[in-house]
């Protein structure tokens, strides 16, 4: 038996994720996807099938308050940000998909910041 990639072992986990993990025009999938260096997160309205918003730390406008790209506050930082965006769409609840990631340091830390500035998971 040949043994997976970490890449496509993250795959796999993620769309076993997405079977249980859709989201509507009301309540959006809130996707989380980190590399070595960045955080990026996107509402996704699966019925649709289509982005409502992205926050991450690639913009030029969240990179300059930061110290560093691929750490936890960066990544805290994120979640704020999609927060607010999702705010300024009327979007209130969210489905929370963590990628095929463990639900720990960024990608946990992505969920808290988008906690704090009032989305609902």
């Amino acid at each position: 038996m040949a043994q997976r990639s970490t890449i496509e072992a993250r795959r796999q986990r993620h769309l076993r994720v997405r079977r249980r993990v859709a989201g509507t025009a009301e309540r959006p999938r809130l996707a989380v996807f980190r590399s070595h260096r960045h955080v990026y997160a996107q509402l996704i309205d699966d019925t649709a099938g289509r982005t409502i918003a992205t926050a991450s730390t690639v913009e030029a406008g969240l990179r300059g308050k930061l110290e560093s790209t691929g750490t936890i506050e960066a990544a805290r930082a994120v979640g704020r940000l999609i927060a607010e965006r999702a705010r300024e769409k009327g979007i209130e609840q969210v489905v929370f998909d963590r990628g095929g990631y463990l639900y720990h340091g960024r990608v946990a830390a992505v969920a808290e910041g988008a906690r704090e500035a009032g989305l609902k998971f």
